[in-house]
Order: C-alpha cells, then structure tokens, then sequence
C-alpha cells in the first residue's frame, strides 16, 4: 500500500514530466516559428533588378542589384524573417512562386488579371508600357490599334507581351527580352514591346545599339513584389507595413535618386 510520501513524489514527477513536456512542445512550436523563411525570386530587368556579374542568373542577394530589388531589400531589413533570393527567367520563376508557401516574385506588374493569383505588397515602381522601333525605322504609330499589322516582339510570361497577345496583336515570343533588340536591328520585328526605361538601357548594355525610338507608350503600370496565395497572410502584412515605413523615411525615394 503506498504511503502518503510515495503518493506525494509520484505527483511531483508526473508534474514534472507534464511540465518537462510542455516545454519542449512550447520550444518546438517556437522554432518553427522562427525558422520561417522566405523565398524570392526576380528576373534581368536593368534598372529594376539586375545582377553586379552581369550574368541573367543569379544564386545569392549580393550579386543582385537594381531599383526594385533595393526596395525590397530595404523592405526585408525591418523585417525578422530568413530569406534566399534568386535570379532567374521570367517565365520559370513566374510558374515556379505560385502555389508554393512563403515564395514571391519581384517586379511583378499588378493587373485586373493577376489581381487573384497573389498577395500584393507594394507599390514598388511602375512600368511604361513602350512600343519601340530600331534606330533607323520610319514607323509612326497615332494609336495602339495602327501596330495590329505589325511584328512586336515581346517575351514569355511578360504582361505587356501577354496583354497584346490577347489583344490579337502579332507578337513573337522569346525566352527572355533581351534578344530584342538584335530583332529589331535585324528586321525580325518592326516593334519591341518594353518598359520606357529598360529597352534603351539594354540595347546600349547589351547590344551597343542607341537611338531606339519609342514610338508609342500606351499604359502605365505599378509593379509589386508578389507572394503566393499560399503564403501566410501575416507575413505579406508585415512586409507591406515595413515597405510603407521605408517608404515615410524616405528610403525608396532615395534608391530610385541613386539610379538616375
């Protein structure tokens, strides 16, 4: 028959183990917690991410650059959450964010057809949706509706690409948009479909070429760094409220003063 001492010791350690018990739930629950990561993802789009290598890849933040990825960056230092970046085609990464947790893609542009297929933080930057012609093209374009008849060529996954395609507008794609403008200095495409700032950066970059001519900019569009809808929603408010506060000291309108 157990005494009232032996009783006494065998609620201790059954207090004890509850105890030792909750402890290590509480710590597993916590690490979990804290080892939240997240994974970014951007293209080659001189000046809003680019890479110091040159290259259209890239395996690490340190060797990405740009206005965006700034902004981001700028965004992702008051925030306490581990995260991985990673340079990679457009298209690739486009299909790869989505549906998968804690994964986003940066500078995406937000449109009525993209609303619902992420979680906004932004804005970052906007975009000018600009139909180019090679330097020594005659091409004049009053209206979008005067470009039905010609080439343009564009990218996949690219939204202006995408918007004209829809359209009916003749468009050929590539896998990314930097051969361009050898199509257009070749006479493979009468037109090149691109944002204002990003056509005649890359021709000169890339290709030596200047004198591109904007022949028609026919929207405008901000670009936001996208997360997937499976992406916890708390997270997606944290980096907006640490964006806005980059944004009210004045962080963002300095990285935009530093590439002009």
């Amino acid at each position: 028959m157990p005494t009232a001492m032996n009783s006494l010791t065998a609620r201790a350690v059954k207090g004890i183990s509850y105890g030792l018990l909750s402890l290590l739930l509480f710590s597993a629950t916590a690490t979990a917690v804290g080892a939240e990561k997240i994974y970014i993802f951007t293209e080659k789009y001189p000046p809003y991410n680019d890479t110091f290598s040159g290259k259209a890849v890239a395996h690490n933040e340190e060797d990405i650059t740009g206005i965006c990825t700034d902004m981001v960056k700028a965004a992702l230092a008051r925030v306490d959450y581990d995260y991985m970046m990673k340079m990679r085609a457009w298209s690739y990464a486009y299909n790869w964010v989505q549906g998968r947790k804690n994964h986003a893609l940066f500078c995406t542009a937000k449109t009525e057809e993209r609303a619902n297929q992420f979680q906004w933080v932004g804005p970052l930057a906007s975009i000018q949706w600009t139909l180019f012609a090679a330097p020594d093209s005659d091409i004049t374009l009053n209206s979008l509706n005067d470009a039905k008849d010609l080439q343009i060529a564009g990218y996949k996954g690219d939204v202006m690409s995408d918007y004209l395609t829809a359209q009916g507008f003749n468009v050929i794609m590539a896998a990314s948009g930097e051969v361009n403008t050898r199509r257009l200095v070749l006479g493979q495409a009468d037109l090149w479909v691109t944002d204002g700032l990003v056509g005649p950066l890359v021709a000169k970059k890339e290709f030596g070429v200047s004198g591109l001519k904007p022949v028609l900019t026919f929207r405008e569009t901000p670009m936001y760094l996208a997360f997937s809808n499976e992406t916890d929603p708390a997270i997606v408010a944290d980096l907006q409220q640490a964006l806005d506060e980059a944004r009210a000291a004045g962080e963002l309108e300095r990285i935009v003063q530093r590439y002009q």
